[in-house]
């Protein structure tokens, strides 16, 4: 039986890995994160191969409560995850949730507000906080970039490696950086593990996505 779409692109990250796992140096990392526990789980499976720095980025959330606590979450796991206690270093962009509704677009197509997760607006989401990321990973010469966001059964990691493939690919000609991460982390028992780690950490796990929309057609 053929691999399907999904399959194909974990093997691309695991021949990434392979690849990577061979160099005399760690390249570096910019991993966009949507949260702690999603974190916890891709930071254990990529820090041996990587420089990382975590990328938060989500003004999708609501409300900013919800936001506010999902980032302090994130920062609290940060050193406590470490041996030595000194956390990755964390990049927080600002929360501007007028750019969200902008890039999903539901004032011009309402419809979209009731979508259950994985459609359309969801997908718009993925690419308008990977794109930030790549914008990030480029200016500050990054190796490579990536998203956690995969680690959940809930969102379609078909469709953000492909978004993933094609952000990198405008990458200048003159240079190679930063090239995408494939990954769906959910694989392997990963999204098992995010739950272990969550337990382990005692780190808040919310019951919806993000947005208002997730929230409301929960």
């Amino acid at each position: 039986m053929a691999p399907t779409v999904k399959e194909n692109f974990y093997s691309l990250h695991l021949e990434q890995l392979k690849q990577i796992g061979a160099l005399p140096h760690k390249p570096s990392l910019l991993l966009h994160a949507c949260c702690g526990p999603c974190s916890s789980a891709v930071l254990e499976i990529l820090e041996k191969f990587f420089s990382i720095t975590v990328f938060y980025y989500n003004p999708n959330i609501h409300p900013q409560t919800e936001y506010a606590r999902r980032l302090e979450e994130l920062k609290d796991f940060l050193p406590r995850r470490s041996p030595s206690g000194i956390p990755l270093p964390l990049v927080e962009m600002p929360y501007e949730t007028r750019d969200f509704f902008a890039a999903v677009k539901t004032d011009s197509e309402p419809e979209l507000k009731t979508e259950r997760e994985m459609g359309e607006r969801c997908r718009r989401c993925y690419q308008f906080r990977m794109e930030k990321a790549f914008e990030y990973a480029q200016s500050h010469g990054f190796d490579y970039f990536t998203t956690t966001l995969s680690i959940s059964p809930y969102k379609d990691a078909q469709k953000i490696n492909i978004i993933g493939r094609e952000l990198a690919a405008k990458t200048a000609e003159n240079s190679s950086k930063p090239d995408y991460l494939y990954a769906d982390f959910k694989k392997k028992n990963g999204f098992l593990r995010s739950l272990e780690l969550s337990k382990e950490y005692g780190l808040y796990r919310q019951d919806y996505c993000g947005c208002v929309f997730s929230m409301e057609n929960k």
